[in-house]
């Protein structure tokens, strides 16, 4: 089963549906954006807003990539706690990154709001579970961090951790009331939408197969039409194809998958997730769970379902899902699913300056609100000349060494961790 399954959760209960057709003939537009996300339609949206006129392009569908295959959790800030970003990019720059994403949330639930996305928003908190007792001390650590910058982070025992998540497995949680969870795939196609009826151009099956650099314009080519514009926006994160004439950061692959069982019964739902947190927890392989709007379980885990090692990941999430909640042991998952993560060596994000043009990529798993706040912000920046504005400073280039060596251990890794825990129960 591939990633392009139809049989995605997310495409068979979204509601938000763009017009769309594909690219041809010529355009002229102020923005030229490649990648139909969050980062690429939020950077539309909002260059519109500014009166800039914009034509989007995307390869298959909006929201196909990353942004379609998302858990849903939109959180603040990022993967790692603050004094680790800080040791990574400077206590200055870290000190202001962290402060533009623990405001995400607002901005994401904002723009569902004002442009009526219909995508299932539910702003109850999520939380960041630990797996086992020594997993306190990792969110201990992250809470005194969180707490020193004003995040309104509380730590939660076992005892209420258990009672939110409705399950014995979990030892403890992080509890972030700033964030929340979405319809991810329909965020994203409500985006899309937003930024059409704003006046944006967009344009699905349409990729970019050559890019270059006029005099003082940028050239996009697609298989029927091309783009003239003044400025670039590269976003397309983890889902990059092939371009003639452009060459994609470095970034290393992690796969994640999920499934979804049918609608739970009232008396079970009633005793799971109560509160409609989402949830994630502190394992090295990470897993998560959390509800739909129709009361779906949603489980995933690191892990690809297109190689041999993807049963072991089916029967690894069975056996998860009824260790969580043992009600639902011998439940089917109706959906299965996966997608691509794209994380940089400092699992940080990255802007990558170009002529009149940037790339955006490296959310490290935390694509909504960074997604949507660096597409705002660059727009911005890209309109307006100022940078200073900008959530961090640009790099002028990036290189990752071995990064497909890299993304196979991290496959192999979750492939190997899911057998054993599945052989030994």
């Amino acid at each position: 089963m591939t990633s392009e399954s139809p049989s995605s959760l997310w495409q068979n209960t979204c509601r938000e549906n763009p017009s769309s057709s594909v690219l041809t003939g010529e355009v002229s537009a102020d923005l030229a954006i490649i990648g139909g996300g969050y980062t690429g339609c939020s950077a539309a949206l909002k260059a519109r807003e500014m009166g800039a006129t914009v034509c989007l392009i995307e390869a298959e569908t909006f929201g196909h990539g990353g942004s379609g295959r998302n858990v849903g959790l939109a959180n603040a800030g990022l993967w790692l706690p603050p004094e680790d970003i800080n040791a990574r990019i400077g206590p200055k720059t870290g000190a202001q990154l962290s402060q533009a994403l623990a405001m995400a949330p607002d901005l994401v639930y904002g723009l569902i709001e004002h442009h009526d996305i219909a995508c299932e928003p539910v702003r109850n908190g999520t939380l960041h579970c630990a797996h086992a007792p020594s997993g306190m001390a990792d969110l201990q650590r992250r809470a005194e961090q969180l707490q020193a910058i004003g995040a309104p982070v509380q730590l939660l025992d076992k005892a209420e951790a258990q009672a939110r998540v409705g399950s014995q497995q979990v030892h403890g949680a992080l509890f972030d009331p700033r964030a929340g969870t979405i319809q991810p795939l329909a965020y994203a196609r409500g985006l899309a939408r937003a930024a059409q009826d704003a006046g944006a151009q967009l344009y699905d099956h349409s990729p970019a197969t050559a890019l270059s650099r006029g005099k003082a314009e940028w050239l996009v080519t697609t298989p029927k039409g091309r783009i003239q514009a003044k400025h670039l926006l590269m976003a397309t994160n983890g889902y990059a194809l092939p371009i003639a004439g452009y060459q994609a950061p470095s970034i290393v692959h992690v796969n994640y998958f999920q499934g979804a069982t049918a609608p739970l019964p009232p008396a079970i739902r009633s005793q799971i997730l109560p509160g409609q947190e989402g949830c994630w927890d502190s394992a090295l392989v990470m897993s998560s769970w959390r509800m739909d709007q129709q009361g779906r379980l949603v489980i995933g885990a690191m892990g690809a379902l297109d190689h041999f090692g993807s049963k072991i990941h089916h029967s690894w999430l069975i056996r998860k899902l009824a260790a969580l909640f043992p009600a639902l042991a011998g439940t089917p998952l109706e959906s299965l699913w996966f997608g691509r993560i794209a994380m940089t060596s400092e699992h940080l994000p990255k802007i990558q300056k170009l002529t009149d043009g940037y790339v955006c990529f490296g959310y490290s798993g935390r694509g909504i609100g960074p997604g949507t706040l660096f597409g705002q912000q660059v727009a911005k920046a890209l309109l307006s000349g100022d940078e200073t504005a900008l959530p961090l400073p640009v790099c002028t280039n990036h290189s990752l060494p071995f990064a497909g060596l890299r993304g196979a251990y991290y496959e192999t890794g979750a492939t190997l961790t899911h057998l054993i825990k599945d052989r030994i129960g």
